[in-house]
Order: C-alpha cells, then sequence, then structure tokens
C-alpha cells in the first residue's frame, strides 16, 4: 500500500532549525500535491505548507519566511526546511499527498514527526 515516511523531527532550541523529510512510495508521486502538516496537543490539524505538481506554493501566515517546502520528484520526496523555529512551532508534523488520480480523489497520510521546540 502507499507509505509516506517522515522523518526529520527532533529537539531544537529556539532560533534554530530542522529540515523534514518525507518519502513517498507506492503512488506515482509527480501526480500529487504534497503538504505539511502539524498537530499541537490538543488543538486541530492545520496546514504549514503545501507543493503542487506545478511548483506552486502556499504556507500558513505563522510560517511565512521562515519555513520553505520543496520537492523533488525524481527521489519521491518532500521537504520542510524550518528556520528561525519557536516554541508555538512544536507539534507532530505529517506529510499528506493529495490529488485526483486516475479519476479518483485520493488523499494519503504519513505517521507523522515530532518537533519540540524548547530551551
Amino acid at each position: 500500500q502507499v507509505q509516506l515516511v517522515a522523518s526529520g523531527g527532533g529537539l531544537v532550541q529556539p532560533g534554530g532549525s530542522l529540515k523534514l523529510s518525507c518519502a513517498a512510495s507506492r503512488i506515482t508521486f509527480s501526480l500529487y500535491t504534497m503538504g505539511w502538516y502539524r498537530q499541537a496537543p490538543g488543538k486541530q490539524r492545520e496546514l504549514v505548507a503545501r507543493i503542487t505538481i506545478g511548483g506552486r506554493t502556499n504556507y500558513a501566515d505563522s510560517v511565512k519566511g521562515r519555513f520553505t517546502i520543496s520537492r523533488d520528484n525524481a527521489k519521491n520526496s518532500v521537504y520542510l526546511q524550518m528556520n528561525s523555529l519557536k516554541a508555538e512551532d512544536t507539534a507532530v508534523y505529517y506529510c499528506n499527498a493529495a490529488g485526483t488520480v486516475f479519476n479518483a480523489d485520493r488523499d494519503y497520510w504519513g505517521q507523522g514527526t515530532q518537533v519540540t521546540v524548547s530551551s
């Protein structure tokens, strides 16, 4: 079945950086919009950043100018470079693949990776 494996999370001090990676398998990666979402304790899951099949990106207002999403179709991977991290960025980060492929709406999620920003 489809797998999205996220990695790169960890503990970082405020102002630090992390780069998340998500490797996809068993999908035609280039046909999907890829996104990163996050969920903090007691809060709803929210969109962090998304990149379309054409490379267009959009970001949550709270991360604009600090986070950068990118994709490498040759490696079936999407990345999230996170700079100037703040305590409020602490959450579980999830990778998502979404699209209408072969006339069906498809939506896949990875297992999540914990990001903790703390001194």
